[in-house]
């Protein structure tokens, strides 16, 4: 959850103008719009990951069946995967260093929960296991 509140902390600081938008999305941002869209997309698709997050460690009391639980992380292990692979490719080498280590361990622990979330096994567990 740490990692994810760290990347919307990293997302709003680059649409504030505290982080250049030269050092993200591979540097190949063109101007100040294409970096909000972007920046805004991230930031919700984030903000959705850290609900599922909650949800799955019980913070937020709702059940959703553990066979949607299983897509959204198998989801979010592509999504974190891909991105993986486009910040060892980026034109910035401040991005490489920083966000490559980042977006790895993210693909890691989204793979993590979802092979473990089936019923029965060993695991984080899923909210709403049975429903």
């Amino acid at each position: 959850m740490a990692l994810l509140l760290a990347t919307s902390v990293c997302h709003v600081l680059v649409v504030a103008g505290v982080i250049p938008f030269a050092v993200v999305w591979g540097s190949r941002l063109r101007d100040h719009s294409q970096m909000v869209t972007f920046e805004a997309v991230s930031l919700t698709v984030t903000l959705l990951m850290l609900a599922a997050v909650a949800v799955q460690a019980r913070y937020v009391k709702i059940r959703i069946p553990h066979r949607v639980m299983t897509v959204v992380f198998s989801l979010m292990f592509l999504l974190f995967l891909a991105n993986t692979a486009g910040n060892l490719v980026s034109k910035n080498e401040l991005e490489k260093l920083i966000f490559t280590p980042m977006t790895l361990l993210l693909t890691l622990f989204s793979l993590r929960v979802a092979v473990g979330s089936a019923p029965g096994r060993a695991g984080l567990g899923v909210a709403g296991r049975g429903a």
